[in-house]
């Protein structure tokens, strides 16, 4: 019984935000470290890592239980449910940026689900944000794409003025409930110092490492659901890179149109 109630509470205490998921993790005893057997000697370990006092852990304590028992209900209801009509969902998408690279690279795999029958095609978006005031303007051919494995790419076309449209047709049509598997590699020149996902689809997660190698910048923000044009939002928990200039974020049951992901100064 320990063992199931840990598997299916950690998923949900690591998706929260860092300092969020420490507090948890000693709450319950899933951090190795704080495995003491008084709670609040668990309570005094979250205070010394987070450099924080007793009261201020056992408050965020209370806000992180809320919070994850927020994301236990959501995910009782299907994406497919609460966006009824959209063909196909994401159930996993998983992407590793490397930004210490001559020009950054992206690798996205991607798992689907059907909504319906004869799912043949999935169309597919990225965009490569630019300001108003920058005057740059984005073209398809800044956009490096690479089918690894999953289907072929039968179409690239610009959508709007920063986003690119992908269609990648199927290796077969998928019936309604059937997975399918896609692994991508993207590489283009980031105008903005931020990376997100804004799903046209219902996402059920998304897991993001990012590596900035060497060059970490000051400031790493988390960002969740926010208006794709809000380029200047600095709102969000602060992300610490750790020794490998990595940072790691996760997210559960994406809106569409809304964004995803980081922002760093």
């Amino acid at each position: 019984m320990r063992r199931k109630l840990s598997d299916r509470l950690r998923p949900l205490v690591e998706s929260l935000p860092e300092d969020l998921k420490i507090v948890l993790l000693a709450a319950f005893a899933l951090e190795e470290r704080a495995r003491k057997p008084f709670y609040q000697d668990r309570v005094r370990w979250a205070a010394r890592t987070l450099d924080r006092d007793d009261r201020t852990v056992r408050r965020r304590i209370d806000e992180g239980i809320e919070q994850i028992a927020a994301l236990a209900v959501a995910a009782a209801e299907p994406a497919a449910r609460l966006y009824p009509g959209s063909g196909w969902h994401t159930e996993e998408l998983r992407v590793t940026l490397a930004l210490d690279q001559p020009v950054p690279e992206a690798f996205e795999f991607r798992r689907v689900i059907a909504d319906a029958d004869e799912i043949a095609v999935l169309d597919l978006a990225l965009t490569l944000p630019v300001t108003a005031e920058s005057g740059d303007s984005v073209h398809e051919s800044d956009l490096g794409v690479d089918v690894f494995h999953g289907g072929v790419l039968t179409r690239r076309v610009m959508e709007s003025s920063d986003r690119i449209g992908l269609s990648l047709r199927l290796p077969e049509p998928l019936r309604r409930g059937a997975r399918h598997e896609v692994g991508l590699r993207f590489r283009a020149n980031l105008r903005e110092p931020r990376y997100v996902c804004v799903p046209r689809h219902p996402c059920d997660l998304f897991d993001l490492h990012v590596r900035f190698g060497e060059r970490v910048p000051k400031r790493i923000v988390r960002q969740e659901k926010v208006s794709p044009a809000d380029d200047r939002s600095r709102t969000g928990a602060v992300l610490p890179a750790d020794d490998a200039g990595e940072v790691h974020v996760r997210f559960r049951h994406l809106e569409p149109g809304f964004a995803y992901g980081i922002r760093w100064d």
